[in-house]
């Protein structure tokens, strides 16, 4: 197995564990009734930061198959490893202060979610246009 690979994999069973864990405080949020807002923030946590962790999980071979150099297949591990991170921050810390990150405007917790948002989609998006290249350098 490549070494960017091996990195993509180990943080994306991190990704993998904070989303599975983001479902304590949303059963929590079921159970106590909370508003529907808080439940959907909890619930798109959980199940996008797991669904992000398999996307890592899914990378991890397809990195070894890729007809490119090391620096273009660290490129894509990084990326998405920074995706991971980027969204698990911004998706706890938003049911938590109460703000959803879609704007840059409000206070400056509502500002951090949507840096995370920000920088998530950023690096998902340049990941995937890298992934992009190198799967038509391959053909």
């Amino acid at each position: 197995m490549e070494e960017p690979a091996k990195y993509l994999l180990f943080h994306g069973v991190i990704i993998l564990l904070l989303g599975l864990l983001a479902g304590i405080p949303y059963g929590r949020a079921i159970l106590k009734k909370e508003q529907d807002s808080l439940i959907i923030a909890w619930r798109v946590a959980h199940s996008s930061l797991s669904m992000g962790a398999i996307l890592m999980f899914a990378l991890v071979p397809i990195l070894s198959l890729l007809n490119v150099n090391l620096k273009i297949m660290w490129s894509i591990a990084v990326l998405f490893i920074v995706t991971g991170y980027a969204f698990s921050f911004a998706l706890y810390l938003g049911p938590i202060v109460g703000h959803r990150g879609l704007a840059y405007r409000g206070p400056i917790p509502a500002k951090l979610v949507y840096f995370g948002n920000s920088i998530g989609a950023l690096a998902s998006l340049l990941g995937t246009f890298i992934l992009l290249y190198a799967a038509w350098k391959t053909l």
